[in-house]
């Protein structure tokens, strides 16, 4: 069952623009002992990509009394909150559409996580380029189909996480999560002015790192810069921090800047 605007369903209607053109946004939070991490960056994101994609006028207040809610009774789990720009006519036009759809949904933490944290993990290069695309950049909307074929190809490797190149060659995110690596105190994560999302994890640990002894660079670098690397991490709102041991042929044994990371980031 889904919370959509306040009511427990299990459908949408057809017409809805979510389901017509993907036209809408989402977040997926983490829900421990009861409450949603860092709820207030939530909220925040998705105000943001509504503004971007100009849908509105969203319930914010009833959108963030509805997120305690479903939290209030989970020990561990994930929350996802998808807004739709609603219910319109059959054209791209959006000048029928009066009222945003909120739908808020709950599912198991994954298992794996934990392990990974541990052990580490994998990364390879996925074949799927992501496109260059500035108005979109950065916002998690619906569109998700270059996603889906690169966790389609990763599939079919040993690796848990991939590499991701937009159509320049130059590094962008992973599949599900945005990518740091660390050359020295120098720390680097890939620009998203032109593709990719900017995630409410990569947001929290560009600003842990910017009042440290660490040195952050945004850069547009190809796949060869992590050859040199000390240390390579990857991060979403879920895992929060993950440590890579290996990505393509190179091999990281470094934990430092991840030590630093996971403890801020929980």
């Amino acid at each position: 069952m889904y919370l959509i605007n306040g009511q427990w369903k299990e459908a949408l209607p057809a017409n809805d623009r979510a389901i017509q053109f993907g036209d809408g946004c989402f977040t997926t939070s983490r829900v421990i002992d009861g409450g949603v991490r860092f709820q207030e960056d939530h909220l925040r994101r998705l105000q943001k990509a509504c503004e971007t994609l100009m849908i509105g006028p969203v319930d914010w207040a009833s959108l963030n009394d509805e997120m305690t809610m479903l939290a209030a009774s989970e020990t561990n789990a994930v929350l996802k909150v998808i807004i739709s720009r609603g219910a319109g006519g059959r054209g791209y036009s959006a000048s029928n559409c009066t009222q945003p759809t909120r739908i808020l949904s709950l599912s198991p933490y994954p298992d794996f996580y934990p392990a990974w944290r541990e052990q580490g993990i994998r990364l390879a290069l996925s074949p799927v380029k992501i496109g260059i695309n500035p108005a979109l950049a950065g916002v998690k909307h619906l569109n998700r189909l270059e996603q889906v074929l690169i966790r389609t190809h990763l599939e079919q490797t040993a690796a848990q996480e991939a590499l991701v190149l937009d159509s320049q060659g130059s590094l962008v995110e992973c599949c599900a999560a945005n990518l740091f690596w660390r050359k020295g105190y120098d720390v680097y994560t890939p620009r998203i002015d032109g593709a990719g999302v900017n995630g409410t994890m990569r947001q929290r640990i560009i600003a842990c790192l910017t009042d440290s002894c660490w040195h952050l660079h945004e850069v547009s670098e190809s796949l060869e810069t992590l050859a040199d690397a000390d240390e390579s991490i990857i991060c979403n709102a879920l895992m929060p921090v993950i440590p890579v041991n290996q990505a393509q042929n190179w091999h990281y044994t470094s934990r430092e800047l991840y030590c630093f990371l996971a403890p801020l980031c929980e």
